[in-house]
């Protein structure tokens, strides 16, 4: 069984890096499309008012998409999800001060050992997670129900606010919100094929047609705005059809001490991620903004390579630190960060050597956004080299030290960007860009070299 678990976490891999590979293609499609189409202004116009539905759709999600892997992968694989544990440890058998590193206690046989996993104690800097235990008593509480009431209640509140100034992104965001939050609910058993399939396949692809239909049809940029948010309705209903029936419970208490310091990591992920397009706009003017999309489209690349490795071996690494094999997490993230590299690092040396030429498929104008590129693709190759190090913090619950590094990136870019845009537009948004991407990088690594030593 242990030889065949890099051998799923490999096939889990490949599977997310197809989903990632089709979403990329069809992002990228949909970018060439509106700037071939739409002026740079009105180009621009679109792309921050995605950029924003995006950002306020991260920090709406409140992360629980990680809280639903991290609950459900956690259980034992003897015992099936939503079945009430049949034995109990004794509490003179457990060990309340246990780490994810000594946890080989064995009580009364081997499943009452896996199941006494589930209590025990992670510690952190001197300070102790949160113990999700499963608990089927009266306090639990199915855990779909807990991870998505907050979600959709917070989505429908924005959407609300929202429907003066952008009703159309008003219109679509809850389900853009909940439909991610639903598909990460189908991944925390280790399966990769709804991922490939609803968020690799139907809304990219869902995308890329409304879309490039709405330009065909000369609609105005509200619809636009529509079909490229109407794609994730048959995500959401899908993801809900295949989890009917799913039977994890866990308390309120239990899911959200776990989650929320990761809510708020979430959030600022989110805003670090689209902030830059946003403050481009504000303060350089939607055409600088277009320039900048295009020119950072590619980074799309890299994220989606390592979200594609992060999907396939995230509940593997949950379940390595459980059973106390920091190793076998260290093992996981260094295969993935060369893949990472191996995949990537061919394509920014290209990019980084031929930006204009590049950009000149988006239209007249855009070559000039090469320096953006150059900062772009050296970032980038840094950043892979570091591979997925904030996700193997998270899958060692340390949640507060992923908030830590988040919010120090977020400062550095914002800092930067408020400096620098005025002056130099896309090209200091860039830099602002890659003073964040280094330290959001460079910290979980670091943490991750000294956890997994």
């Amino acid at each position: 069984m242990a030889r065949r678990d890099p051998f799923m976490a490999r096939l889990r891999s490949v599977a997310g890096l197809a989903g990632a590979g089709t979403s990329a293609a069809a992002q990228f499609a949909v970018t060439l499309l509106i700037t071939r189409a739409l002026p740079p202004a009105e180009a621009g116009a679109f792309f921050t008012t995605t950029a924003l539905g995006l950002m306020l759709a991260g920090v709406l999600r409140l992360d629980t998409g990680n809280g639903l892997i991290y609950f459900r992968a956690r259980r034992p694989p003897e015992e099936p999800i939503g079945d009430p544990p049949t034995t109990r440890p004794e509490a003179g058998d457990r060990n309340p001060h246990a780490t994810v590193d000594d946890r080989t206690e064995t009580i009364g046989g081997r499943r009452a050992a896996a199941q006494a996993l589930v209590p025990v104690r992670r510690t952190t800097g001197g300070r102790h997670e949160p113990r999700p235990s499963g608990d089927s008593g009266a306090t639990a509480r199915p855990l779909l129900t807990v991870a998505l009431v907050p979600v959709a209640l917070g989505a429908l509140a924005a959407s609300v606010v929202l429907t003066g100034a952008e009703p159309a992104l008003a219109l679509v965001l809850p389900f853009v919100v909940v439909a991610d939050v639903l598909v990460a609910a189908t991944r925390s058993t280790g399966g990769m094929r709804e991922t490939l399939l609803l968020s690799g396949l139907v809304q990219p692809v869902g995308q890329l047609l409304l879309v490039g239909g709405a330009l065909a049809a000369g609609l105005s940029a509200p619809w636009l705005i529509v079909a490229w948010g109407i794609p994730a309705v048959p995500v959401t209903i899908l993801a809900a059809v295949r989890l009917r029936g799913t039977g994890a419970r866990v308390s309120w208490r239990e899911f959200w001490a776990y989650t929320s310091p990761r809510s708020l990591a979430a959030a600022l992920q989110a805003v670090f991620q689209r902030l830059d397009v946003v403050i481009v706009a504000l303060l350089a003017g939607p055409a600088e903004a277009a320039f900048y999309v295009a020119a950072t489209r590619f980074k799309v690349v890299g994220q989606l390579v390592g979200q594609g490795l992060a999907q396939g071996v995230q509940a593997e690494l949950v379940r390595a630190f459980i059973r106390g094999e920091p190793r076998a997490a260290r093992a996981l993230h260094r295969r993935a960060a060369r893949t990472q590299m191996a995949l990537t690092w061919p394509f920014w040396i290209g990019y980084a050597l031929f930006a204009p030429q590049v950009l000149q498929v988006f239209g007249d104008g855009y070559a000039h956004a090469a320096d953006v590129a150059i900062v772009l693709a050296v970032t980038m190759m840094v950043a892979s080299a570091c591979g997925m190090a904030d996700v193997v913090v998270i899958a060692s619950g340390r949640t507060r030290a992923s908030l830590g590094n988040v919010a120090a990136a977020l400062a550095v870019t914002v800092g930067l960007d408020l400096l620098l845009v005025p002056a130099y537009g896309a090209f200091g948004a860039a830099l602002g860009w890659a003073g964040g991407m280094l330290v959001k990088n460079l910290l979980p690594f670091a943490q991750v070299a000294r956890a997994t030593a």
